[in-house]
C-alpha cells in the first residue's frame, strides 16, 4: 500500500480508481459539492480548512477525475475530525466512498476521531465503531434588532475585535472547550474575508469569543464560546450586525440547555440536526461554554 505525501498516490485502487491527498484547488471543488448537498458552507471556508492539516483532505480519483472526498484533519497526536464525506451522485453505491473512508481512518490511526453525522448516515457510522455523544441542532432565522446590545452588556463586559486580543489567549480559550489545540486553523478562521471576530473581555479576562462569516445563504456564527448565556447573547447580537438583513445560523450542542434557550429567545428556529459521534474515548468537553459549534465539517 502506497502512502506518500503531497499530491501523490497513497492508495492504489482497481478499475482506474485511486486515493491521494487532494490539492488546494480540488478542495474548492469539494466545497462546491458540499453546497450541492445543501450544507451551505462559508464562502471562504476552504482556505482555513486546508491550513488545519494540508495532508488531511483526501480525494478518490476515477480515471483521473475527482469522484469522492473526505476530510480527516489531525489536530493533534490524539484527536482528529472527519467530514466532507461526499461521492459524486452518479458514482454512489460502487464502493468508492468506502475505500476512501478506509484510507482516511488510517490517516487518523491512534486518534480519537470525531464527526457530525446526518441522521441518515448515523447507523453506518455506528457500524464503523463510532458512538453517539450528543445531538447538535442548527438554528436559523433573522435576529431581533441588536441596537441595544452594547448598553445591555453592562459595564463589566466589553466587546472588542478578537484580532486585537493576544492570540495565545484566544487559543487557550478555544482549547479549553475543543478536544485539541488548533492554532493554525484558528489564525486563518478569524481572518476569513468578510468575517467578523469578537471577544468579550471583563475584569481583565477573556470571557467569550465568536466569529460570524458569510455563507452561500446568510451568515453562520461559529465558534461561539462564552462563560454564560448573557455573554453569548451579547456576542450573537453584536456579530449579527454583520449579517445585515440576511438570515443567521447557529449550530448548538443540545446538552447546552442555555444555548438552546438562547436560540429560542432570539427567535431562531430549528433547521437541521446532526449527531456528534466519536471513534475511541470521547473527549471531556465542558459544553456549557459551547454556545455554537465552529463547523460540522471540522468540529
Amino acid at each position: 500500500m502506497e502512502r506518500e505525501a503531497g499530491h501523490r498516490r497513497i492508495g492504489q485502487g482497481t478499475e482506474g480508481y485511486h486515493v491521494r491527498v487532494m490539492s488546494r484547488a480540488e478542495l474548492d471543488t469539494v466545497m462546491e459539492w458540499a453546497l450541492a448537498e445543501g450544507w451551505n458552507p462559508g464562502l471562504h471556508d476552504a482556505g482555513a480548512f486546508h491550513a488545519a492539516d494540508p495532508a488531511g483532505f483526501l480525494v478518490g480519483l476515477l480515471d483521473g477525475r475527482p469522484a469522492a472526498s473526505l476530510s480527516v484533519v489531525r489536530y493533534s497526536a490524539g484527536f482528529g475530525f472527519l467530514g466532507l464525506y461526499i461521492a459524486r451522485p452518479e458514482l454512489r453505491g460502487r464502493g468508492f466512498g468506502w475505500r476512501l473512508w478506509q484510507e482516511g481512518l488510517r490517516h487518523l490511526e491512534g486518534c480519537t476521531v470525531g464527526l457530525d453525522g446526518v441522521p441518515a448516515q448515523q447507523e453506518n457510522y455506528r457500524r464503523s465503531g463510532f458512538a453517539f455523544a450528543h445531538r447538535n441542532i442548527r438554528f436559523g432565522g433573522h435576529l431581533p434588532d441588536p441596537a441595544g446590545a452594547e448598553a445591555s452588556a453592562g459595564g463589566d463586559i466589553a466587546l472588542v475585535d478578537a484580532r486585537t486580543v493576544p492570540f495565545d489567549r484566544l487559543t487557550a480559550l478555544d482549547a479549553a472547550v475543543f478536544p485539541a489545540p488548533r492554532p493554525a486553523f484558528l489564525a486563518n478562521w478569524i481572518a476569513l474575508p468578510g468575517a467578523t471576530a469578537l471577544a468579550a473581555v471583563g475584569d481583565g479576562m477573556l470571557r467569550g469569543f465568536g466569529v460570524i462569516r458569510p455563507c452561500h445563504s446568510g451568515f453562520k456564527i461559529g465558534p461561539l464560546h462564552a462563560a454564560d448565556r448573557r455573554i453569548a447573547r451579547e456576542l450573537v447580537l453584536a456579530l449579527g450586525r454583520s449579517a445585515g438583513e440576511g438570515p443567521v445560523f447557529l449550530d448548538v450542542p443540545e446538552p447546552n440547555h442555555a444555548a438552546v434557550a438562547l436560540a429560542g429567545e432570539l427567535a431562531l428556529s430549528p433547521q437541521f440536526e446532526t449527531a456528534r459521534m466519536y471513534l475511541g474515548p470521547a473527549p471531556d468537553i465542558d459544553l456549557r461554554r459551547v454556545f455554537g459549534i465552529t463547523s460540522f465539517e471540522l468540529g
